[in-house]
């Protein structure tokens, strides 16, 4: 009975253990790497949101000589905001433009931009640059099929947890400068993956002394506005 019993466990038990022991051992090197994958793969729809934040944030500032404190502010803004463009007719390349607008100044000396234009939209070749008021919703990301503006307030996989961000007024150098910074915390936009190796990744941001998630922006000093991924 002995015998028969250690030959079971020998023939059946004993190749089980073993490959219940492979798997744990590749389970055990595969977590990490699939963890930094569907990080990097978040971070990627993350990092493009808070590229768009920056772009509308920099259009509002054109507009408000300040950033926007709150993406409420942005998206309205997006929404019904207008901003002004330059708008060139006509080009130096094109010789009977040139002279056409040359000969037009010789005869009206007092004539605008706006007037050239005018000539223009009439079938005139001439050249004119004029200053114009277009809605910001024409102007910013038409060419993306892929942007939903009341997208912006939200971090990508976190379940409805909203962009942290905050702009400020602050002094440098005795001169008043705009800032502002928008937010995704690892606890959001990782939310879901394994759990220790989120802390893992925040324990060695903190060891490196950089935000623990993705950043666009600083409050705390002037940065151009670049992102913590640049």
């Amino acid at each position: 009975m002995n015998g028969t019993l250690k030959k079971v466990l020998t023939l059946c038990v004993l190749p089980l253990l073993i490959v219940l022991l492979v798997y744990l051992i590749i389970s055990g090197v595969q977590k990490p790497v699939n963890f930094d994958k569907a990080k990097d793969q978040r971070s990627v729809v993350g990092i493009q949101r808070l590229k768009d934040i920056r772009e509308l944030q920099v259009a509002y500032k054109s507009v408000n000589n300040k950033f926007a404190s709150t993406i409420d502010s942005l998206i309205l803004f997006y929404n019904e905001g207008k901003m002004e463009v330059i708008l060139q007719v006509g080009s130096r390349d094109d010789s009977l433009a040139v002279v056409n607008t040359d000969r037009i100044r010789k005869k009206n000396r007092k004539i605008t931009q706006e007037q050239l234009y005018d000539l223009y939209l009439k079938g005139e070749r001439v050249i004119a640059t004029i200053t114009t008021k277009i809605d910001v919703k024409d102007t910013l990301f038409n060419h993306r099929n892929d942007f939903v503006v009341d997208s912006l307030k939200y971090i990508p996989f976190s379940g409805g947890q909203e962009v942290e961000m905050e702009a400020i007024v602050k002094k440098v150098s005795g001169v008043d400068v705009p800032l502002f910074e928008a937010r995704m915390p690892y606890d959001a936009l990782l939310k879901g993956l394994d759990r220790q190796l989120i802390i893992n990744l925040k324990a060695d941001c903190e060891v490196m002394n950089r935000y623990k998630g993705l950043q666009v922006g600083s409050v705390t000093a002037p940065n151009n506005n670049a992102g913590n991924w640049e």
